[in-house]
């Protein structure tokens, strides 16, 4: 979800007034896909990398993540929406796991659309934090190495239980992963546009769906 600092700077707004545009998109795309049918939606919203941005910055994310979580839940709660997150929550402190805990349990039932959202979320942390686990449970005799193949390795990811992706979409003109679900994209098909973030309405993931649907997928296989 590319752009929020730059469709602040084109109109000479804070970034915060940036994100807090962004986060109108996420409602609108959580709509738009909840409409369509769709089963599944990661959102990208905070990096590993995230981090290092100015203080400021970092303060005003977090801050509107929290906000977002309290006004949302109640919504996903009644519309259906099982909301889920991926990545190292505790990096946010008690307070903050705390609500992301109680929205999980609140929305626990939703079966219209599963809805995670990656907060604090680096690929090659993920990947690295299951090789480590895999490693200390092999040490402990409680796995065998020689068991150990793609659906044993991806029980200890983020994901676990989760479908891979079957298309990703980056906005604003970007064209990288960025360490967004490196071990679970690799099938996926690639969508980029040019809209920034916040502009993103439901005519522009219509747009990615069309484009998607065009494509033949063969996960490495030969057709014909």
């Amino acid at each position: 979800m590319d752009g929020n600092r730059r469709w602040a700077e084109a109109r000479g707004l804070p970034v915060a007034l940036g994100h807090k545009a962004g986060a109108e998109a996420v409602r609108r795309t959580i709509e738009s896909c909840a409409e369509q049918g769709i089963g599944w939606l990661t959102l990208f919203a905070f990096s590993s990398e995230n981090w290092l941005r100015p203080a400021e910055e970092v303060r005003a994310l977090t801050g509107l993540l929290k906000v977002y979580l309290r006004s949302e839940v109640a919504t996903f709660a009644k519309e259906g929406i099982r909301l889920r997150v991926i990545g190292d929550r505790a990096r946010f402190g008690a307070e903050m796991v705390r609500e992301i805990d109680q929205a999980e349990k609140v929305t626990a039932g939703g079966t219209r659309l599963n809805l995670n959202v990656a907060l604090s979320y680096g690929a090659r942390d993920e990947i690295l934090a299951a090789a480590r686990a895999m490693a200390a449970a092999a040490r402990d005799g409680r796995l065998d190495p020689e068991a150990i193949d793609d659906a044993a390795f991806a029980q200890h990811l983020f994901t676990a239980g989760m479908p891979d992706p079957d298309l990703i979409i980056r906005t604003s003109g970007e064209q990288r992963l960025s360490n967004f679900l490196l071990w679970q994209a690799a099938y996926a098909e690639f969508v980029f546009q040019d809209v920034l973030w916040p502009d993103y309405g439901a005519e522009h993931l219509a747009r990615a769906l069309r484009d998607y649907g065009r494509r033949e997928r063969r996960f490495g296989a030969r057709t014909g």
